[in-house]
């Protein structure tokens, strides 16, 4: 007999049991009944495969399988000056896009982050004084957002909140700890616009926000 997976019956490295028990008790959609879950792998986030049953339009069950990447649900968040007509960003190296085809992997993006045991609130406070020095206070809440839904489980949840541009100090953020390097970015919105047309802004929450605030948020021309 072989010892139990770390995360099912006994603990992995992060002290969690039971991931193999995520999604067996689904009872939401009566057209899918989930009869097993194998936990692949159980490193920083987890990795697990799930066999149901699906009942299609034409009443017939079929048994079929996904792979899901739970990485937890995270936010993140648009950081506007009303009067300069700016916003800030960050950018950092993500080795995901620089091994698919993005020419250095220096992605610009929207500061963001996991929620790890907070709120979606609680967490994107945290993450944008980490990430960009600021510190907000009144947060709007934009909207919720299944980004990859054919395989990652994440919500992120999308906010936005005003800062002051003339108060702002440094160029720099991110946690030496967990080996952040952050470059503070802040461009004027009608240039943003122009870098996700030529291309220089490739992040989705990132254009999203963007295109919001154009749209419907604080730089819309109603």
């Amino acid at each position: 007999m072989t010892d139990p997976r770390p995360g099912t019956t006994v603990a992995d490295h992060r002290g969690r049991t039971g991931l193999h028990l995520t999604g067996r008790d689904l009872d939401r959609n009566p057209r899918v009944e989930v009869t097993d879950v194998d936990l692949l792998a159980a490193g920083w986030h987890v990795l697990r495969a799930t066999t149901f049953r699906y009942r299609g339009d034409d009443g017939e069950w079929t048994t079929l399988t996904r792979e899901t990447y739970d990485r937890g649900n995270g936010a993140t968040i648009l950081l506007y000056d009303p009067d300069r007509r700016t916003v800030l960003l960050t950018r950092q190296f993500r080795y995901p896009v620089y091994v698919n085809d993005h020419p250095d992997g220096m992605l610009i993006e929207t500061a963001a982050g996991l929620l790890d045991d907070d709120d979606p609130v609680t967490a994107i406070r945290r993450e944008a004084e980490e990430e960009t020095r600021v510190r907000v206070d009144e947060i709007q809440h934009v909207f919720d957002v299944y980004m990859s839904p054919g395989s990652v489980t994440e919500r992120l949840h999308f906010f936005a909140a005003a800062y002051d541009g003339a108060d702002r100090e440094g160029d720099r953020g991110g946690l030496a700890e967990e080996d952040e390097e952050i470059e503070i970015l802040e461009y004027d919105i009608d240039l943003a616009m122009q870098m996700i047309r030529d291309g220089s802004i490739h992040d989705a929450k990132t254009i999203m926000l963007l295109q919001w605030a154009v749209l419907d948020g604080p730089f819309a021309r109603h």
